[in-house]
Formats: structure tokens, sequence, C-alpha cells
């Protein structure tokens, strides 16, 4: 049973777009409010849910702490080394993890993690290795998309999914 989602950042949780400053530093990133709310979604299960990502910013920091990830990887291309320390300091197994991945840097965790998804627009070497291929393009609710899936795997119908959440929805419990 998948216990922690995990998901790329660049062509998953956003489209890939990067906006630079002048200084060539990275200062704005745009999210899908979908996903945001797919986090409040797993949580209200008792999933966990974090970011690996290859690259660091400090708009995806603000995302991270605005959203309550449980874990938050970032900065790293050795993503099967940091899936290990994250499973270690989770004290649950590879098996237990998904993974949402768009391209090449993420297919090490493809056979490792227990199921890994791919965004519709996914690189095609990615494509073709996803357990499940997602209708969404990336920063178009995958995550959500990828949560919903998740929760479908342990029996539970759309209603079901989203009773808790809807149950107890205050700006408090739930960010989009």
């Amino acid at each position: 049973m998948i216990e922690l989602v995990l998901f790329d950042v660049d062509g998953v949780l956003t489209d890939g777009t990067i906006w630079m400053d002048g200084s060539g530093r990275e200062a704005i990133k745009g999210f899908n409010v979908q996903d945001g709310l797919a986090v409040g979604l797993l949580h209200a299960h008792g999933i966990r849910c974090g970011v690996l990502s290859g690259k660091a910013s400090a708009p995806l920091d603000a995302r991270v702490k605005q959203l309550g990830f449980d874990v938050a990887v970032t900065g790293t291309l050795g993503k099967s080394e940091a899936l290990m320390a994250i499973t270690a300091e989770q004290g649950i197994s590879s098996e237990e993890v998904a993974y949402v991945g768009d391209d090449v840097v993420d297919l090490p965790l493809a056979g490792i993690v227990g199921r890994f998804y791919a965004p519709s627009d996914a690189h095609p070497v990615v494509l073709a290795v996803a357990d499940v291929v997602l209708n969404r393009p990336g920063g178009h609710g995958v995550a959500r998309e990828a949560a919903e899936h998740v929760l479908a795997a342990r029996g539970l119908s759309l209603e079901d999914m989203y009773r808790p959440l809807v149950e107890t929805m205050t700006s408090s419990h739930v960010v989009q």
C-alpha cells in the first residue's frame, strides 16, 4: 500500500517554465491550485507527501512550506540515493512510495518505487516505463490526478476521497 507520494517539481507540479530575473535567479514559479489541494487530500487519508526535485529555488521552498509537505529534498539529481534516505527516515520501504516524474532524471526511480506515474507530456522514454500515464500534462493538476489514483487503488470512490476534506475545510486545514 502506498504510504508516501513524492512529486518531481518542474514538469510535474509546474509546466516546466522557469522565470528568471536579470541576475539569472529563478524569480517566479507557477503552481496549480488543484495540486495544492492534492496535498490536503492525501493528508486527509493519512498518506504523506513530498517533493524530490533536481532543482532548488526560493519559490519552491515557499510552496513546500505553504502546503505542509512532509518531505522536501531539492537540488539533487541523485534521486535513487535520495529515495533510499527518505524511505529510511520515514520508516517505509520503497515499494510503499509512489513517485510522479516527467523526465529522464526521474528514470532511476522506475522499478524501485511501488508505483511510478508520469504526466501525459512526459518524455517518451519516461512514458514507456511509467506504471501509470496520467491524463493531465505537467503543471495542470497532475498531483491531484495522481492523488485520486492512489486513493482509488485503496478502494475509495471520489465521494469517499473528498468527504474528510469537505467536512473539515477551513483556511487553516486546506491550502490550495
